[in-house]
């Protein structure tokens, strides 16, 4: 139970970062929905490129971040103009 009240949180956590860092501005939901999914895109670019990070707080922030930015980036693509 904690650690989906933990991963939920560092989700929001990492959406907010990341929609910061790209200058979006999400509401909570969205938040957790973009770091969560950052989150499974960050491990599996992070694996594919031979890299490992600690599997703690900042550790799991900072791939859940970068995940996150990249899914943003990615959905920025298909954006209408």
């Amino acid at each position: 139970m904690w650690g989906i009240i933990v991963s939920i949180f560092i989700g929001a956590l990492a959406g907010f970062i990341a929609g910061k860092i790209m200058k979006k501005g999400f509401g909570l939901l969205i938040s957790i929905i973009v770091g969560l999914v950052g989150g499974v895109l960050g491990s599996w670019i992070f694996s594919k490129l031979g890299l490992t990070v600690s599997d703690t707080f900042w550790g799991q922030l900072l791939v859940g971040t970068a995940g996150a930015v990249v899914l943003l980036l990615i959905l920025s693509l298909f954006k209408r103009k």
